[in-house]
């Protein structure tokens, strides 16, 4: 009476892709962090994993979610894909919504500056920051009766 069951550890990983070569099938490269108890620092230790892409939609670089299957596909793939957190180079600008890659925008910056200048500071509102300095920060400064230029 020999039942199949699945010995997987983890049931739900996230990791980064580092192969695409085989077909509907990724390497996920999944790093975590893991205590020595005698030096009580934390190391990084890594794990490889081969995850089933059936639309093939993963490139190298993506960060993805990965579920264990309830019974392994093949020989080496026991998990399958089954988000895409982050797509690589698809990074985007918080400010100005514009594609970015590195330091340098892959979309021309077109706008005139005041209506730049007008929808950062919209943007920044929205998001709960003021580029100038409070004004109740400023009041008991310049209240203060005694100043050393003065006297």
């Amino acid at each position: 009476m020999s039942l199949k069951q699945a010995s997987v550890h983890a049931k739900w990983v996230i990791g980064r892709v580092i192969g695409t070569k085989m077909r509907k099938t990724a390497k996920v490269r999944v790093t975590r962090l893991v205590l020595d108890p005698y030096l009580l620092k934390y190391y990084n230790k890594r794990k490889t994993y081969f995850a089933h892409d059936a639309l093939q939609q993963c490139t190298v670089g993506d960060i993805v979610l990965l579920k264990a299957l309830p019974e392994r596909r093949s020989k080496h793939v026991k998990h399958e894909l089954a988000e895409i957190v982050f797509k690589v180079g698809a990074v985007v600008d918080p400010l100005t919504g514009k594609k970015v890659a590195g330091g340098c925008f892959l979309e021309p910056l077109t706008e005139s500056t005041e209506s730049t200048e007008a929808s950062l500071t919209e943007k920044l509102e929205q998001l709960n920051i003021s580029a100038s300095p409070s004004p109740s920060l400023s009041s008991p400064a310049s209240a203060s009766p005694s100043s050393p230029a003065s006297a």
